[in-house]
């Protein structure tokens, strides 16, 4: 039997990355709060939202009348550590240009968490990669923000657009920078039954 693959995630990136790896999948976004727990390190906080995003949909398909036991959910969720501290999306300008000045001539890591959920069971991934980045100047900074693609990326860039321009290196998974980490989301679908 044909397993029905849902991602819960609105990211148009995740959904590019789910069909460059040929999984049919249908897109129910999860609605929670991603607020860090206090003292929660970066690397539990990026695990409990990935593992909170398929249990918040598995309970709108039970809810439905949709949830089978064909059923895998794909959730994912990407943020960066810095000095074992959580960076996520950018508040505003302000906020982004602290964020890159932070990470201009540095090493961060990239954390990305998979979650795949069925009715039997669930199993949860972190993948770690490494970032350095070019040094960044001021009016680099006020140009990137400029052009709108800082404002709902983890870390305040895509690798993927004009941010990847900042970048030096990369040791880890590019893809799981971008926001789902391919070969381990092949390995990870693959034990819950889904083959494209």
């Amino acid at each position: 039997m044909t397993k029905s693959v849902v991602l819960a995630s609105a990211s148009p990136r995740r959904t590019a990355l789910l069909q460059q790896m040929r999984i049919e999948h249908r897109i129910l976004p999860a609605d929670i709060d991603e607020s860090p727990r206090p003292s929660e390190t970066p690397e539990a906080l990026v695990e409990r939202l990935a593992s909170e995003k398929a249990l918040a949909v598995k309970q709108r398909l039970i809810e439905q009348g949709e949830m089978t036991d064909d059923t895998v959910i794909l959730a994912s969720d990407t943020l960066i550590s810095f000095n074992g501290e959580s960076v996520g999306k950018p508040e505003d300008k302000a906020d982004s240009k602290r964020i890159l000045s932070m990470l201009s001539a540095q090493t961060h890591e990239v954390l990305t968490a998979i979650s795949v959920l069925s009715n039997s069971k669930q199993q949860t991934e972190i993948i770690h990669t490494f970032v350095t980045f070019a040094a960044l100047t001021d009016a680099q900074i006020d140009a990137y923000w400029e052009t709108g693609e800082p404002a709902d990326k983890a870390g305040s860039y895509a690798i993927q657009g004009i941010g990847g321009e900042f970048v030096v290196s990369i040791n880890g998974s590019a893809s799981a920078v971008v926001g789902l980490p391919l070969y381990e989301t092949r390995q990870l679908l693959n034990a819950f039954g889904v083959v494209s």
